[in-house]
Parts: structure tokens; sequence; C-alpha cells
């Protein structure tokens, strides 16, 4: 929204345009932003209550350490299925991430900020430019940044290049990570979002990072978009071989 002082609540046609919302957009409703806001309450009450049971297994978190020590910040990169378990294993590390600037992306983000995220607005099918630039802000200012490669539509587990450009931008490296529960309800949604089950064990394996040169032309940016499908697809194999040795 524009910075206007004004509330959409008793905010005209006239007023409505000027701060950017238009008749049907979810923001000019006071019931919308409240049920947003009671949404990301409880599903941030109901995150943090499953997480605390879960029994972790990771490989790999020096490299998240080594970047960061190194003066650098990494691209964490993952799949869209994987967001709930993530959030929780990455939680209180400053991790700017897209949101969608939507009704389901306000409450998406309420609910993260309360994990200790920042939140860039916007998608890779709406405001993609405005938020890739504020996470290559959140960069410079010294913060991570992480990116569902294959969201927010998919297809499922084919990487799209964000992480890649912002890479490429901000001279930090890709640092590809996933995570697998032993038991876990499956959604019927396109990327299959698995929700672990209250207990279950939970393996998180993250992979060497890699640059993106400065100069990459589009041939490589799809190389290096490959090469991070390709670990991506390398790291789901490894959290299913750590599963069996816990």
């Amino acid at each position: 929204m524009a910075s206007s002082a004004r509330s959409p609540e008793g905010a005209g046609p006239e007023a409505l345009e000027r701060d950017g919302l238009g008749p049907g957009d979810w923001r000019a409703s006071p019931s919308k932003r409240l049920q947003a806001k009671l949404i990301s309450i409880v599903g941030y009450r109901g995150v943090r209550a499953l997480g605390s049971t879960l029994r972790w297994k990771s490989e790999g978190f020096e490299r998240y350490d080594e970047i960061v020590s190194a003066g650098r910040r990494p691209v964490l990169a993952f799949w869209h299925g994987r967001i709930l378990a993530a959030t929780y294993f990455f939680r209180q590390r400053d991790i700017v991430v897209i949101t969608s600037e939507n009704f389901d992306g306000e409450w998406i983000a309420g609910i993260i900020r309360r994990f200790g995220y920042g939140t860039a607005r916007g998608s890779t099918s709406r405001g993609a430019r405005k938020a890739l630039l504020q996470l290559r802000r959140d960069m410079a200012a010294g913060r991570p940044a992480a990116f569902t490669v294959d969201g927010p539509r998919g297809p499922a587990r084919v990487a799209q290049p964000g992480a890649v450009w912002l890479a490429k931008a901000t001279g930090n490296p890709v640092l590809p990570f996933h995570i697998e529960a032993d038991r876990a309800w499956t959604l019927n949604s396109w990327d299959r979002t698995q929700i672990p089950k209250p207990f279950a064990r939970v393996a998180v394996a993250i992979g060497n990072p890699f640059n993106v040169a400065p100069d990459a032309n589009e041939a490589g940016i799809e190389c290096a978009r490959a090469t991070l499908d390709e670990r991506l697809r390398a790291l789901e194999v490894r959290t299913r071989e750590l599963l069996l040795e816990m």
C-alpha cells in the first residue's frame, strides 16, 4: 500500500485508487484484514506447537555458517512443498522471503514474520521485479534470502531462475537444501505440500553452495538453474538416507 495516513476503512473510491486499492482488492475490506491477522496468529501457534515435537537430523549446516562467517549471505533454495518444515527449522535468522500480495500471502507473511523472517511482497506471476529488487536491497544490508524455486504455481520440482538471478545480481552463493519427514500428511495440491505429523523424524540436507558469475548470460543462467535442479534432486535422496540413520 502507499504511505497515505488514511486507513482504507473510511476511504472512498478516490482514496482507494490513490492507495493502489481497487474496489475488489481484499485490503480494502476491514473484515478481510482482520481475518488475515487472526489466521496468522492461529497458524503461527499451530506451526510452533507442531515444530516443537519434531526430532531433527541435519547435515551440512556448517555450509550456511561458513558463508555467513565469510561476510556473505546465502540464497537458500528449496522446493515449495517443504515450506512448513523449513519455516520452523530456519526460524529467527532474519531470512527474507517472497510472499505474494494476495490474501493468502498476507496471512502467510504474518506467520513467518512471527518466526523471525522478513518479507518481500510479490511473486513470479505478479510484482516479481519489485520483490526481487527488494531482496537485492535486503541482501546488500546483510540479510540472507530464501526461494521456493518451483513456486508459486509450479511446475512442481522444476527450478525457476529467480534464485540464480539473485545470486548473479548480489554476488552471493546459492545454497540448496531439502527437508523430508518420515511420517507426514501430503496435501492434494500442485506441490504436494508435506506437513510432518507430530513427533515425526525430520531430516535436513544442505548441499554445497555455488556461485553465479556476475556476467552470466542467458546460457549461463540456464546452466546454473539446471545445476540447482540436479542438486535439489540429489538432496532429496540424501534426506531419505538420513532418515534411515535416525
